[in-house]
């Protein structure tokens, strides 16, 4: 598995022993909160001043410049910055603040495949060779493996060339053709469906179903029918030539190269000492062309954008009721032996995290940034945090370092920090 992904295997880590549901969410239970007039026994009391100082302390020690939790819960609306958006300046994040969202992107590309398939455009079970020529195994290989991750194909990501080229200019714009063609010159890894693994192929293909099927750009596609329907202003798919963020915008700083973000080799040692003594400085990736991405990790977007985003998405607000089944029976685990444990369906993971706390969720990992973005439809729950550093000095991805810290925050009941979790998320 590559980077530039979900938060696959470190959430299962951290659910660890929790008990589950029978299979899954089908239809989620009703929230016993506001709709019900009736507390949540799931739910911690959230104290503004005490959330923020979690925070800060979590931030603290992964290093990072700068990081944002928005969360939201019956209570009310909490937001916890820290530090800054800018090395050498003080410009404290705030939920308006833009930054890369990396693969939280897919959550995108997938709800419009499952739009137009609500048209009538294209079916689930449909080749990706109706759409895209030349694919290994595409007459085998359906729309809906795509969306759940269950192809084969090579993971573009993982190729040491790509994250070379990259580094080498950090403004090269990419083609959905350039990226692909990398992939494919790798055998696929297994046959169609024969089991699950992340791969940014997969949504590099949808972009292309998408632009295929819906006959317009998928910018165009993405803003007319997702972006504004939802209230998402704040949010973007740039074009493949543009750098540029909206203002106010943070910058995104990792340590190393490219490479570190795209594959799954940690940090070396003497890399992890330089960079926490001050002799290694961050490379600052605000501006790295996000073209290699696209429809799996190029979209532009805000805390607030995000939490718009989840709740539309999981509430049932994009899609009409049949799909919106669909979507949420897509879900299938990641591995066959753990059934009860982290699924992926179409674009979105969901995962329970003890008896009262389960999320559908994504994360998203690229040069410079790291986030994570949950909704909780039993608890009513939307968590977003995001950062401004990648990995932290000794190669924790730091969003989702800090994400078990503020489940144990938000719910009754949990440990998922004692005992600590695994140093890395590989």
């Amino acid at each position: 598995m590559t980077r530039l992904c979900c938060l696959a295997g470190a959430v299962v880590l951290l659910a660890a022993g929790c008990t589950s549901s029978a299979d899954g969410p089908t239809t989620p239970t009703p929230p016993t909160t506001a709709t019900t007039g009736v507390a949540s026994t799931a739910l911690k009391t959230v104290d503004g001043e005490s959330l923020r100082a979690v925070v800060e302390a979590a931030a603290k020690e992964l290093e990072v410049p700068g990081a944002l939790v928005l969360l939201q819960t019956p209570q009310g609306r909490f937001v916890a910055p820290f530090g800054t958006t800018e090395i050498g300046a003080m410009t404290p994040p705030t939920p308006e603040t833009h930054f890369r969202i990396a693969s939280n992107t897919k959550t995108m590309t997938a709800a419009l495949i499952v739009l137009l398939a609500q048209d009538g455009k294209l079916a689930f079970d449909d080749p990706v060779s109706r759409f895209v020529a030349d694919v290994p195994n595409g007459d085998n290989i359906t729309v809906a493996q795509l969306m759940k991750m269950r192809t084969g194909l090579y993971g573009y990501t993982g190729d040491p060339e790509l994250s070379a080229m990259m580094d080498a200019d950090l403004g090269r714009a990419w083609t959905p053709g350039e990226v692909l063609a990398i992939a494919f010159r790798h055998p696929p890894n297994f046959a169609p469906d024969a089991e699950y693994e992340y791969s940014n192929t997969n949504y590099a293909l949808l972009g292309l179903v998408a632009e295929k099927a819906g006959g317009r750009p998928l910018a165009q596609q993405l803003q007319e029918r997702l972006f504004a329907p939802a209230g998402m202003a704040q949010t973007s798919l740039p074009a493949a030539y543009d750098t540029a963020i909206p203002a106010p915008f943070s910058h995104g700083y990792m340590y190393g190269g490219s490479f570190y973000a795209l594959g799954d080799d940690p940090y070396p040692p003497d890399m992890q000492a330089a960079a926490r003594d001050g002799s290694l400085k961050p490379v600052d990736y605000t501006h790295q062309n996000s073209s290699y991405a696209t429809a799996a990790g190029g979209a532009i977007s805000t805390a607030d954008d995000m939490a718009t985003w989840m709740r539309a998405l999981v509430s049932g607000r994009i899609f009409d009721a049949d799909h919106h089944r669909r979507w949420q029976d897509a879900l299938q685990a990641e591995d066959p032996e753990a059934p009860e444990g982290q699924k992926y369906g179409y674009g979105i993971s969901y995962q329970r995290f003890g008896p009262q706390a389960a999320m559908f969720y994504h994360g998203g990992e690229l040069p410079g940034f790291n986030s994570f973005m949950g909704f909780d439809p039993e608890n009513d729950v939307t968590l977003v945090i995001w950062t401004n550093l990648t990995l932290s000095p000794d190669g924790r991805t730091t969003a989702q370092a800090m994400l078990p810290i503020l489940l144990d925050e938000i719910y009754a009941g949990l440990s998922l920090t004692s005992p600590p979790p695994p140093t890395t998320t590989r």
